[in-house]
C-alpha cells in the first residue's frame, strides 16, 4: 500500500527510503522484521541497528531540536513509523523509551527532565524499563502498593513490580508508586524516576513461551532516587499513567497492521503449498484471515485521518486493540493448523522459526496494554454508554 499526504512530507518519505536502502545492509537486512514489544531476539543486533538510526538523526523525529530530535510534526512522524514497517526494519530496542518514556516527559516533565533524559535516549545511550504491572495490579493498575515515601531530598521505594518489558537491560525504571499510605485507587499515586543500578534494585528475568527473558520482575527494597525525580505532580500519578497508557495504546497503527498482513501473505502461500485452497472450509477461513488484516488497514486508516485533522479518534480507535489481538491469535492458529506436524518440531536449542515465535507471542497479546477483558468494560462504558459493571 502506498501512502502519500502531499508534497509537503514526500521529501521527507523520499529521503527516508532512500537512508534504509543505503543503511539496512548486512547484517541489519538479515534480521529484518526481527523483534516485538515483547520479543527479545537478536538484542545486540536492534541494539546496534538503534544507534544506526540516532546516527542518521532518525530517532525522535518529532521531539523539539533542542533535546537531539528533528523537531518534525505529526504527518512526519506517521511516514516514518509507516515508511519504517514497509522496510520492514528490525524492531526497535528502544522502543519503550522513545514511543513512551519520551513522550510522557515532553508531556508532563520538567525542564531539567526533559534536558537530563531525552538526548541519551535518542543517542542510544540510556535504556529503559516500565514499573507498572504488579503481581496483585495488573490489569486493576489503579490497585498498585508500591509504596515511596520521602525522605529529606530522596524518595525511598519498597515493592514490586512485574512484566518489566526488557528489564534485564533498562539503565533507568519509570515507576508508578503510592505516595500517600491513605489513599485509594487512583488517588495518592506519582510516577517516579528510579535508577536501576543501586543496591535496592533486584531485577529478574522471566522466560516465557518462545525461550526469550525480555519479561522481568523487580524488587524494590529501600530503593532511593531524587526529590525531583517525579514526574508530573506528586500524587497525581493516575493522570500521568493513563497519558502513557494511551500513547501506547496508539502507537501500533500501521506498522502493526503491516506486520499482520504480511503474516496473512505467508499463510496464504502455506496454503497453496499445502493445498489446503482445495478444502472450502479452511479457504474460507484463509479468506476471513486476510479480510481480518484489511479490516484492521481501514481502521487504523481512519485513525491516522482523525489525528491528521486534529480531532480525537473515533470509537474504532477504542475497539482497534482488542480486534487486533484476537485477530491475529486466530491468525495464528490457522498457521500451525497448516504447518502440520512440522509446526510442532524445534531446531536445535528451541529454535524457532518466524512462525512459530509470531503464534508463541500472540497468546500474550490479549493481556499485556490492557487486557481483553478490560478493553471490553472500556468499550461497554465509555463507547457503548452501558451500565459499569458490578463491583464487590
Amino acid at each position: 500500500m502506498e501512502m502519500d499526504f502531499g508534497p509537503a512530507v514526500r521529501d521527507f518519505r523520499d529521503e527516508l527510503r532512500d537512508w534504509l536502502a543505503d543503511h539496512l545492509v548486512g547484517e541489519f537486512a538479515a534480521h529484518r522484521g526481527v523483534g516485538g514489544p515483547v520479543d527479545g531476539a537478536a538484542w545486540e543486533v536492534r541494539l546496534a541497528w538503534d544507534r544506526e538510526l540516532s546516527a542518521g538523526n532518525w530517532l525522535g523525529v518529532g521531539w523539539p531540536r533542542e533535546f537531539g530530535g528533528r523537531g518534525l510534526g505529526l504527518l512526519e512522524e506517521i511516514v516514518f513509523e509507516y515508511e519504517y514497517a514497509r522496510a520492514d526494519a528490525p524492531y526497535r530496542a528502544t522502543g519503550n523509551a522513545l514511543d513512551l518514556l519520551g513522550p510522557m516527559l515532553l508531556q508532563a516533565g520538567t525542564e531539567d527532565q526533559k534536558k537530563r533524559f531525552l538526548p541519551p535516549i535518542l543517542a542510544v545511550e540510556e535504556l529503559w524499563g516500565q514499573g507498572f504491572s504488579e503481581p496483585g495490579a495488573g490489569s486493576d493498575l489503579a490497585s498498585v502498593r508500591t509504596r515511596a515515601e520521602r525522605d529529606g531530598e530522596e524518595w525511598v521505594v519498597d515493592g514490586q513490580k512485574v512484566w518489566t518489558s526488557f528489564g534485564v537491560h533498562a539503565d533507568w525504571l519509570y515507576v508508578l508508586t503510592r505516595t500517600d499510605p491513605d489513599s485509594r485507587r487512583h488517588k495518592g499515586l506519582t510516577m517516579l524516576l528510579v535508577p536501576a543500578d543501586q543496591p535496592g534494585v533486584e531485577i529478574r528475568p522471566i522466560r516465557n513461551l518462545a525461550g526469550q527473558e525480555e519479561f522481568a520482575e523487580v524488587f524494590l527494597s529501600g530503593a532511593r532516587t531524587g526529590a525531583d525525580m517525579a514526574v508530573g505532580e506528586v500524587g497525581h500519578g493516575w493522570r500521568t499513567a493513563m497519558a502513557t497508557l494511551g500513547i501506547e495504546r496508539g502507537a501500533t497503527l500501521l506498522p502493526q497492521q503491516l506486520t499482520f498482513e504480511r503474516e496473512a501473505e505467508a499463510l496464504i502461500d502455506l496454503a497453496r503449498e499445502r493445498g489446503a485452497l482445495d478444502d472450502p472450509m479452511l479457504r474460507r477461513r484463509i479468506v476471513d484471515a486476510w479480510i481480518s488484516v484489511r479490516i484492521m488497514r481501514t481502521t487504523n486508516l481512519r485513525t491516522v485521518a482523525e489525528l491528521v485533522a486534529g480531532r480525537t479518534p473515533g470509537a474504532q480507535a477504542t475497539t482497534a486493540k482488542l480486534y487486533a489481538s484476537t485477530r491475529h491469535q486466530e491468525l495464528g492458529h490457522l498457521a500451525m493448523e497448516l504447518a502440520g506436524p512440522a509446526g510442532q518440531i524445534v531446531g536445535a536449542d528451541y529454535g524457532l522459526d518466524a512462525r512459530q515465535r509470531s503464534f508463541l507471542l500472540s497468546l500474550a497479546e490479549t493481556i499485556y496494554g490492557g487486557s481483553s477483558e478490560i478493553q471490553r468494560n472500556i468499550i461497554g462504558e465509555q463507547v457503548l454508554g452501558l451500565p459499569k459493571e458490578p463491583r464487590p
